[in-house]
């Protein structure tokens, strides 16, 4: 049993900010359902001075700042009422609300503000605001899809199925669980904390124009099991919880290398990662993801 509150919410806003996360986020471009001309293609559609902006624009502790004002934006729904919120607020403002966040200051409050601005309203004028409307539609369903399921199981249950195998360790601070669906940075999960709360941007495992296969999430367990390396954490996370130090021991293989296997793993949600904070801190074998595989083959095949 958990021993903080749980919430799902979702609102426009969400989506834009994993859609520019997901721009930022380059080395994670080849890991993400996105067709792979995602990048370039939005690319073209920029203008030249909001491309050379973005491209000077990370994740970094800027952009989990910028995270923290659209949390603590009282009027959070659409880009439009977030950019007319931060506009009215003043340095002092500014400096106060990242004061009491604990969070660390950016070196120019006045220049990140201006910053942030200019890059949201180009974000929502050249890309966002014309992306597949079915997309907010389906995240909309999702949102009240979790709403209602959080009731019929436990809340144990409800995070796991919710984020595909991310367990939020109880501890004295953390007092409430928001989980937001997102559609931009799938397979991927999003998550920060922010005081007495941890933000999880979960992959919504949304799909448009599916063709008649297995979904994109559906196939990749499949594709994550057929390698040696995959297969020999699986057995050793069959013993008990494992650091990332401990399977790169265990395997013998480079970090890299060994953090592309469980990345792979993750994304097809056949281990948990253990989250303190937003630290990740563990894994541990995600069991009853691996005993759906043969029923979900056997239901392709079957028809």
């Amino acid at each position: 049993m958990t021993n903080y509150q749980i919430d799902v919410t979702f609102e426009p806003l969400h989506e834009f900010v994993a859609s520019l996360h997901t721009y930022f986020c380059r080395k994670s471009h080849k890991k993400l359902d996105l067709p792979s001309i995602w990048p370039n293609a939005v690319r073209q559609q920029l203008s030249p001075e909001l491309d050379s902006l973005l491209n000077s624009t990370g994740i970094n502790g800027e952009w989990k700042l910028t995270n923290l004002l659209l949390y603590l934006c009282p009027s959070a729904v659409d880009v439009e009422s977030f950019l007319t919120w931060l506009d009215g607020l003043t340095v002092s403002d500014l400096n106060e609300l990242v004061f009491n966040s604990g969070e660390q200051f950016p070196e120019n409050m006045n220049e990140f503000r201006s910053r942030t601005l200019t890059i949201f309203d180009g974000w929502n004028e050249q890309y966002f605001r014309h992306i597949d409307p079915t997309i907010l539609d389906a995240l909309y369903n999702e949102r009240d899809d979790r709403k209602k399921a959080m009731s019929e199981m436990s809340q144990e249950q409800f995070i796991d199925e919710t984020t595909n195998g991310l367990l939020f360790t109880p501890r004295v601070g953390l007092n409430k669980l928001l989980l937001i669906p997102q559609y931009h940075f799938q397979p991927i999960n999003i998550v920060y904390q922010f005081g007495d709360t941890t933000v999880c941007h979960y992959s919504a495992r949304i799909y448009l124009d599916q063709e008649d296969f297995l979904s994109p999430h559906e196939f990749r367990v499949i594709r994550s099991i057929g390698e040696k390396s995959r297969l020999k954490i699986l057995r050793y996370l069959h013993q008990g919880p494992r650091s990332f130090s401990e399977i790169v021991r265990h395997l013998n293989l480079s970090k890299g290398i060994t953090h592309d296997h469980i990345s792979k793993l993750r994304s097809a949600g056949l281990i948990c990662a253990h989250i303190d904070g937003d630290t990740l801190t563990e894994y541990s074998l995600r069991s009853h993801a691996l005993q759906k595989i043969q029923s979900k083959l056997n239901q392709y095949i079957e028809g």
